[in-house]
């Protein structure tokens, strides 16, 4: 089985208003060396049995650049991961 991981997160330039709200909670809890919080989003895509790496990494980029990800205020990356997971018992 093939694992899609997809991180997106808002392009440099765009604010982050989650992010700097998260950083103002740390630095109050006493982290205060801490520069710059930014948010982000993690996707993970199990594809079936007999998708391999290429096809699910054309299916990936199409899922992100469809659906997943706002291309106007965001990036995205992904790595994918073959996996070998058990099959289940019926």
């Amino acid at each position: 089985m093939v694992l899609a991981k997809i991180y997106i997160t808002l392009k440099n330039g765009i604010l982050d208003p989650q992010g700097k709200t998260v950083q103002h909670a740390l630095e109050s809890l006493g982290f205060q060396r801490i520069r710059e919080v930014r948010m982000g989003k993690l996707i993970q895509l199990r594809f079936g049995e007999k998708i391999g790496k290429a096809e699910a990494e054309r299916l990936t980029v199409a899922a992100c650049q469809k659906l997943l990800a706002n291309p106007v205020i965001e990036d995205y990356t992904f790595e994918l991961i073959t996996t070998n997971e058990p099959r289940k018992a019926k």
